[in-house]
């Protein structure tokens, strides 16, 4: 099991959980995996995937800005690693694909 690539992912600040969309190399192009984890679990794996955002312009837009909450970027090449260690050792966690 390898995590080819993130399809989407969303970090809600409030709840401290990560929701990821992706594809594994063994996935089709028709089928999604999501899983919800606890950022706390990503640091206890040793990642910090929070980038700094450095938009100079926030007023003017207001895409990342979700009922008044800036969107937090994450590293999604350091996502990728932390799911490949993650369902390395945790494989019952990795979820079932789902076709779309």
């Amino acid at each position: 099991m390898e995590v080819k690539e993130i399809i989407s992912y969303f970090f809600n600040n409030e709840s401290n959980i990560v929701e990821v969309v992706f594809r594994t190399i063994s996935d089709s192009d028709e089928e999604i995996r999501t899983d919800n984890i606890d950022y706390r679990i990503i640091e206890e794996y040793g990642f910090d995937l929070i980038t700094e955002s450095f938009n100079f312009f926030e007023d003017e837009f207001e895409d990342d800005v979700v009922a008044g909450e800036e969107k937090i970027e994450l590293d999604e090449e350091e996502l990728i690693i932390f799911l490949n260690e993650y369902y390395t050792i945790n494989p019952k966690f990795l979820p079932k694909s789902q076709s779309y």
